[in-house]
């Protein structure tokens, strides 16, 4: 891990997933996060997912455009995530300025995808999580839709634990692989002006 460090620098991008440790969890819409993350590193060829115990959190390295990555699935459960990036940040001597936050929103339809930087949790408690442990919330978030069309249920804390289909998931999944990989080529004006319609 130390000989990783040596090889991070200021550019380095910590990409955080968010989502619920455990097999019970996969393919529920609060795990979206996680599974855009295995996306990120089979498309990209990274080495598989590494506990690292220090930092509490799923980790694989690599470099992808000429940019140096880390991939993090915080093994917290959700509500707790912001003291796993909080150690991250710490112990790659990093800044909030690093961070990319993948995760679920109820706010944005089935599918939909925005970009935000610097803008408040909106009631997702993972996130607020976060902004509590590095007091600020000026990072950068993609915010993956998962509201059905009919409107959000009436228990949010029942649906997002609750498993879809894995077609439905897996198309979610390209579309929040297809943003990440447009922003990592074209940079977060292009991206946030081509999908924040």
């Amino acid at each position: 891990m130390k000989k990783i460090i040596k090889k991070m620098n200021k550019n380095t991008l910590l990409i955080v997933g968010l989502g619920n440790p455990g097999k019970e969890f996969d393919f529920t819409p609060h795990n979206v996060g996680y599974m855009i993350l295995d996306k990120i590193k089979k498309e990209y060829n990274f080495d598989d997912f590494l506990f690292s115990k220090e930092n509490n959190a799923l980790i694989t390295f690599g470099e992808i455009f000429g940019k140096k990555i880390i991939l993090a699935k915080p093994q917290t459960f959700m509500n707790n995530s912001g003291l796993a990036v909080k150690f991250l940040i710490k112990n790659f001597n990093l800044s909030s300025n690093n961070l990319i936050l993948i995760h679920d929103d109820f706010d944005l339809l089935f599918g939909k995808v925005k970009i935000s930087k610097n803008r408040g949790h909106g009631g997702h408690k993972g996130v607020k999580s976060i902004i509590d442990n590095l007091q600020t919330k000026d990072f950068i978030r993609f915010r993956i839709g998962v509201q059905p069309l009919r409107g959000k249920p009436k228990s949010l804390e029942k649906f997002v634990l609750k498993k879809l289909p894995k077609q439905k998931i897996n198309k979610i999944i390209t579309k929040g692989f297809e943003v990440f990989d447009f922003f990592l080529k074209q940079g977060l004006e292009k991206t946030m002006a081509k999908y924040n319609q």
